[in-house]
């Protein structure tokens, strides 16, 4: 095959990444993996999971908080 890695080739690969990580390490991996390559594909398309959701449901502002009443004035006494 002309510049792809054959089968032999994958293996060998394959067997130093199991030596250099070991089997315990090999799942972890393999998720973190998997995320980036996810979340790299939806940096790609510019799509997420929440924008599909809200493109079903229209979109709602939170209520604006009512202005709070004025303070009463104090009345200050005048030194003379």
């Amino acid at each position: 095959m002309n510049g792809w890695f054959g089968p032999w080739e994958l293996l060998i690969v394959l067997a130093v990444v199991l030596l250099i990580f070991g089997p315990k390490r090999l799942p972890s991996l393999g998720r973190s993996l998997g995320q980036g390559a996810r979340s790299f594909k939806e940096a790609i398309t510019g799509r997420h999971k929440d924008a599909e959701n809200e493109i079903d449901e229209p979109a709602q502002l939170p209520a604006a908080p009512e202005p709070a009443p004025p303070a009463p004035e104090r009345e200050t006494e005048k030194v003379s």
